[in-house]
């Protein structure tokens, strides 16, 4: 046991001994400091380490630990002198657009419309030269033809709070690094919310080191607390005792919860990939303006919002990442929004890889590649459910784009409206793509496309991270200077005074407005004006949860009830079409996910199934049992599973 402990566990004052004798006196090393889940080296000679990259690698691989350099702020030149030089050596046809500084990691974001001209290999623009002479490291960026106020109000955060973050990230470093107290690894998995149901997705995977809280979502449907919230009161576990918050995805059936956690006290890491941040952040904000307008109390404020920010520690997908001293996480492709992850967790001296799939699309769609599958081991896979009936099949891409034309011609042929209730993420910039290629080609019929809610902010965040798209729309965007979410066809409503023109009767139009479950939000004062008119039509194109207005509407209402302006119960009447299509979905369709599970077989011990309704589970869990011989169990909320 002591020659294992030796081997596996180095404890934190022997990687700094380890570090600082491997690291030769020419790299000028100032400081050696945890910087959450990487550790960073301060340097007054840049150049040499940048020069000397093997010196890094090779210390990587004896330390098994992610490394980044950090210049050391006695080299760092003032931001005013940096932005000065940095400007004197971008070339002209890069096309520079701004500077961005974080001064707690002495990074400086170099945004330019044509990026590619400013990597490292680039012959007009040398990273070292221009890092010696700045003493700031160079990230980057592409330009986005409009710029997301979510990403500058969380640059402007985090800039401000940097003192406050280095110290924070100290911390957590400290925590991670420390030495194990056990040797023995046994996992469990406390099932919270979203298990039998769609909605409050939640889970506590525990071991004797660590508490990892994954996903922290409320139920949209649901109308008691009870019922909304993840069941944390059913663990004997305090906000203290939670190690790490993950989160997969943006979504409020997944994060809708988090900003209550910090409110409440929670004061750990939460880690996310890069776009994932800017999205629940602007999802989450956008939840207390709702709420405020159906004159309910919000349960969080902007300020704990804020504070996720502070917390947050963003990973892009791949890179494996220590998030305790028994647990490392690896974030991959999802498919299903921006940012998506499947969760990869190796716990232990590799005795159990447990992945959650979160919300998943195995497809490739004109936003995203397919999810990733290709995990070196998995023995305890979570696959959501969401469409987990055998019936549940959709159609090809051609067949529902050709059912989406349809529809929507049909309609403004009669004069009529198009009300497409719609998340602001993912699917707002699919149906947008696909309205605008459609038109353009003459397919569809010609008309104005209002859009509204969160839709214009979203699509400027998607512009904002090329490298999480598909591959040939990553590369229109890093490549060229179009935008591909922006069209003559659009026009975005900012205000609530810009809603006459689409409500004018005898106008043919198409509008996109939040949410998409007609929960709140833009889309309710449409829905009033569309409803009753049957030359109308209100087009779903994304998931109904039991319980919400839209789910009644879909079912077949005829006659809803809602709140006015004035706080006054309104009857509306519902006499134009209602119809569905199901291939925009980001989920994927039974088919899809027994896909996913084939290819992760041989590897497999085990199958939980959760994120769908009750029936929908059982049938995915049993087919997958009966299938591919794989034990499979479909969980219910406030359930305790020994994973090892």
């Amino acid at each position: 046991m002591q020659r294992k402990q030796h081997k596996d566990v180095i404890e934190s004052q022997n990687i700094m001994a380890t570090i600082l004798k491997s690291i030769p006196p020419d790299a000028k090393v100032t400081k050696i400091e945890y910087e959450g889940p990487r550790i960073a080296l301060y340097t007054a000679a840049p150049r040499y380490l940048m020069e000397n990259n093997a010196t890094i690698s090779n210390l990587v691989n004896v330390i098994k630990k992610r490394i980044v350099v950090r210049t050391d702020e006695s080299i760092r030149k003032s931001e005013a002198a940096t932005r000065k030089i940095i400007m004197a050596s971008v070339p002209k046809e890069a096309d520079l657009q701004g500077t961005r500084f974080d001064t707690a990691t002495g990074e400086v974001s170099v945004e330019a419309k044509r990026p590619w001209l400013l990597q490292r290999d680039a012959k007009e623009f040398n990273h070292i030269d221009v890092t010696e002479k700045t003493g700031w490291m160079l990230r980057i960026r592409k330009a986005t033809t409009i710029p997301s106020r979510t990403i500058q109000t969380i640059n402007a955060t985090l800039k401000q709070s940097s003192v406050e973050r280095s110290k924070q990230l100290k911390q957590i470093g400290d925590e991670i690094f420390r030495s194990r107290l056990s040797q023995k690894t046994e996992v469990s998995l406390y099932t919270l919310g979203g298990f039998g149901q769609v909605g409050r997705s939640s889970m506590l995977l525990s071991t004797p080191e660590s508490k990892i809280l994954i996903d922290c979502g409320v139920n949209p449907g649901a109308r008691s607390p009870m019922d909304s919230y993840p069941r944390l009161d059913s663990l004997n576990v305090t906000l203290d005792d939670i190690d790490a918050v993950v989160i997969g995805h943006a979504h409020l059936d997944h994060t809708g919860f988090l900003p209550v956690l910090c409110k409440y006290g929670y004061k750990g890491p939460i880690y996310c990939t890069e776009p994932t941040l800017p999205m629940m952040n602007l999802i989450q904000l956008d939840a207390i303006k709702v709420a405020a307008a159906q004159g309910r109390a919000p349960i969080y404020a902007e300020r704990d919002v804020k504070q996720i920010m502070k917390q947050a520690i963003t990973l892009p997908y791949g890179r494996v990442t220590d998030i305790s001293p028994d647990i490392k996480l690896v974030l991959a492709n999802a498919g299903h929004i921006l940012g998506s992850a499947l969760c990869h967790f190796h716990i232990g001296n590799g005795d159990h890889n447990f992945v959650y799939s979160g919300d998943i699309k195995f497809g490739k769609s004109i936003l995203f590649e397919a999810a990733s599958w290709n995990f070196p081991r998995v023995e305890t896979l979570l696959i959501e459910s969401t469409y987990g009936l055998k019936e549940d099949i959709q159609p090809t891409r051609q067949e529902v784009e050709s059912a989406f034309i349809n529809a929507v011609n049909n309609t403004l042929a009669d004069g009529g409206k198009v009300l497409i209730p719609i998340p602001a993420v993912g699917r707002a910039q699919e149906i947008m793509m696909v309205i605008d290629h459609y038109m353009k080609s003459g397919e569809m019929v010609e008309a104005p496309v209002f859009t509204e809610g969160m839709i214009s902010e979203a699509s400027a965040i998607h512009e904002s991270y090329p490298e999480y798209l598909a591959r040939e729309l990553k590369q229109k965007i890093l490549e060229t200077d179009d935008n591909p979410f922006d069209s003559e066809y659009f026009t975005n409503i900012e205000h609530s005074d810009g809603r006459e023109e689409p409500m004018r009767e005898d106008s043919p139009c198409i509008i996109l407005a939040t949410s998409g479950m007609l929960e709140g939000g833009p889309v309710l004062e449409y829905f009033k004006n569309v409803a009753p008119d049957k030359k109308n039509k209100v087009l779903f194109v994304s998931y109904q949860v039991n319980g919400t207005m839209g789910r009644r509407v879909l079912d077949g209402s005829r006659q809803v009830t809602m709140l006015g302006k004035e706080g006054k119960v309104e009857v509306v009447t519902i006499n134009c079409g209602v119809e569905k299509l199901d291939g925009f979905s980001g989920h994927s369709d039974y088919n899809q996910l027994m896909s996913f599970v084939q290819r992760l077989r041989p590897k497999l011990r085990r199958v939980l199934v959760n994120h769908g309704e009750r029936k929908k589970s059982e049938n995915l869990a049993i087919n997958i049992r009966r299938m591919y011989r794989v034990l499979s169990h479909y969980p219910q909320i406030q359930e305790a599973i020994k994973l090892f």
